[in-house]
């Protein structure tokens, strides 16, 4: 049985679910509690992985689905997982002394959120393709603003958990922008991202618990210490 799909549904989708990535992108910046921040991420992955599935529907383009699914495998159950069991390892579940409180850090994240739209409406294309293929054109700004305040959190979060939160948050900005700009980058090139992904948060889960276990804190400051 054949059927068409709307464009017109399928970019408020997209829209709508990229706008939830970017509200909880902006929670992120406030939370304190670790495992919050990392079903954050988890669920702000889930909808990354939605997104990249929903333009793939839309466009035929089995690419997409693949890296849909591997988003939603490795960004947003398997990387969760691992960080979760990290947290009960260590047993430090709060993050007690960001070097800007919450409501600071709210305010800069919609300062960079503002940032992105300005950077992304220079990119804008008044004769952009219509229907399908101008799918999830418009989400670029959604993507700069993840790239931005994932640096922030980077730079504002003492915990190296949360500073490795912020460097995926990061990550999945880059990601939106290229299923924004590009519809994606080839498939072996993303498996081969996702692969580092996993290693990377493998190798970064084990120096933090050495971290712990060395200085009985995930403060990154203190490894100013092991200077001469």
């Amino acid at each position: 049985m054949h059927f068409s799909l709307n464009p017109e549904f399928g970019n408020r989708m997209v829209t709508l679910m990229a706008a939830l990535v970017l509200v909880l992108q902006l929670a992120m910046t406030a939370q304190r509690w670790l495992v919050t921040n990392i079903r954050i991420f988890g669920l702000q992955s889930f909808l990354l992985a939605a997104i990249a599935a929903t333009i793939g529907v839309f466009n035929n383009s089995p690419h997409l689905l693949a890296a849909a699914g591997l988003t939603l495998g490795v960004k947003a159950i398997l990387v969760p997982i691992l960080l979760e069991r990290l947290v009960a390892r260590i047993e430090i579940r709060q993050e007690i002394e960001p070097l800007l409180n919450a409501p600071v850090s709210v305010l800069i994240g919609g300062g960079l959120t503002l940032i992105g739209y300005i950077v992304a409406a220079s990119f804008n294309r008044p004769d952009q393709v219509p229907g399908a293929a101008g799918l999830g054109h418009n989400t670029l700004a959604v993507a700069i603003s993840l790239f931005l305040i994932g640096f922030f959190t980077m730079i504002n979060r003492r915990k190296a958990l949360m500073q490795v939160l912020g460097l995926l948050s990061l990550e999945n900005g880059v990601f939106l922008a290229t299923i924004s700009l590009t519809y994606g980058v080839p498939l072996m090139v993303e498996v081969g991202i996702f692969f580092d992904v996993l290693v990377g948060v493998m190798v970064l889960g084990i120096l933090i618990y050495r971290i712990r276990e060395t200085f009985e804190s995930m403060d990154v400051s203190r490894l100013r210490r092991l200077r001469g």
